[in-house]
């Protein structure tokens, strides 16, 4: 237990430290946190305060439910209801380019037909911790692109539950299309449980965990938030959109107000150890040997995203500081690329798989809230065009 509080301990002020720093240069906390796992951990010379990764693998989980319980809060089922066609079809041009582009890339590299199509998802699919972590720490939920983007989140993750429930029977020969075909149908008939009751039976959850103490309200809406995250993955749907539907049902409680001011604390606690885990868990020695084809997927998805955002912009009538915003935020790929990589490790797919998603993500986790955290220069450099005169 000693080892594991001062791992813990260690963890949260390697990052917390270096975030301050980055701060004071100008650089977001993201990937410092990334790079804080990375330097002190097991892969790198020099110190190493984690010898197993595996010792923080629970609370990072908890990390990224509370991250994506907290975006729940942020809706509500009309708000989403009446922008469903708006939202759909925005997340569909950014699959669309993201995942085609991703799975000609895959058969382009050779490596197998199961490998394109984990590269296809590591290529397509959002982080949706690190976007969401991206508007909260640019103070950005209320731009109007905030909303598009977070729906188009949505859209991803629930696209990805159905490609995690097509993928698995394909890596793992001895399922068969039946039981593909129940994997698929709990995983949906969760969703919908879950939409059907933050629509019609939301105010009887918010009285199940509403209280005047501040303790015991914390206590009953973390619970939930955890409860459901596990639930939505023992039924095969990704325990990110689980603890996101927990907070579009809490989205309607009377007591939003104060569960939002109260999540913010653990939220960043231990989002921190989330990013912080990520950067534990890559071997940079190992990421070498794909680097050609992480650069070549890195240029192919910047290009994919600008290209995205271009069209949904064009459509949604959006100036060029929202455009860039759509385009960088939805850059980042995270958690569920990594999950797509450490599904096809445990299916034995080709060994280069895992080293190569793991540097893509760790290059555009980086470049994306890099990138981010500077678009509004882009309106600065248009108004001084705007004011130089005409020569």
């Amino acid at each position: 237990m000693g080892s594991s509080l001062v791992a813990l301990g260690a963890a949260l002020l390697a990052a917390g430290v270096l975030g301050r720093f980055g701060r004071r240069i100008g650089l977001p906390t993201i990937p410092l946190f990334m790079l804080a796992g990375l330097v002190f951990g097991p892969h790198t010379p020099g110190f190493d305060l984690l010898h197993d990764p595996a010792q923080l693998q629970l609370l990072a989980a908890l990390g990224l439910v509370l991250l994506l319980f907290s975006l729940g809060l942020e809706f509500s089922v009309d708000e989403l209801g009446a922008g469903g066609r708006r939202l759909l079809g925005a997340g569909a041009i950014f699959l669309a380019l993201n995942v085609g582009a991703g799975i000609m890339f895959g058969f382009a590299l050779g490596w197998g037909s199961r490998e394109a199509l984990v590269i296809a998802g590591a290529l397509g699919i959002s982080s949706s911790a690190i976007a969401t972590k991206m508007l909260v720490e640019f103070k950005r939920l209320g731009n109007p692109e905030s909303r598009l983007i977070l729906g188009i989140i949505v859209v991803e993750d629930l696209f990805l539950a159905l490609f995690l429930a097509v993928l698995q029977p394909i890596l793992h020969d001895d399922h068969s299309a039946g039981a593909a075909a129940l994997s698929m149908a709990k995983a949906f008939g969760f969703l919908l449980a879950l939409a059907l009751i933050a629509r019609y039976a939301a105010s009887y959850v918010g009285r199940l965990v509403d209280t005047d103490d501040n303790e015991l309200l914390t206590v009953c809406f973390v619970g939930l938030a955890i409860l459901t995250a596990g639930i939505a993955e023992e039924v095969g749907v990704s325990d990110a959109i689980g603890a996101f539907m927990a907070g579009l049902v809490l989205a309607e409680s009377p007591s939003h107000d104060r569960i939002g001011r109260l999540v913010l604390p653990i939220r960043d606690t231990f989002a921190a150890l989330f990013f912080f885990a990520f950067g534990v868990s890559i071997n940079p020695g190992d990421i070498a040997s794909v680097a050609l084809p992480v650069g070549v997927a890195v240029v192919l998805t910047l290009a994919c995203n600008a290209a995205a955002a271009a069209i949904v912009a064009r459509v949604q009538g959006y100036g060029t500081v929202a455009t860039a915003n759509l385009a960088c935020t939805i850059l980042a790929r995270g958690e569920f690329s990594l999950i797509l990589a450490s599904l096809g490790v445990a299916a034995h797919l080709d060994p280069r798989i895992g080293p190569f998603v793991a540097g893509y993500v760790l290059v555009l986790a980086v470049a994306a809230p890099l990138l981010a955290a500077n678009t509004p220069a882009l309106e600065r450099a248009r108004l001084r065009r705007a004011r130089s005169p005409v020569r």
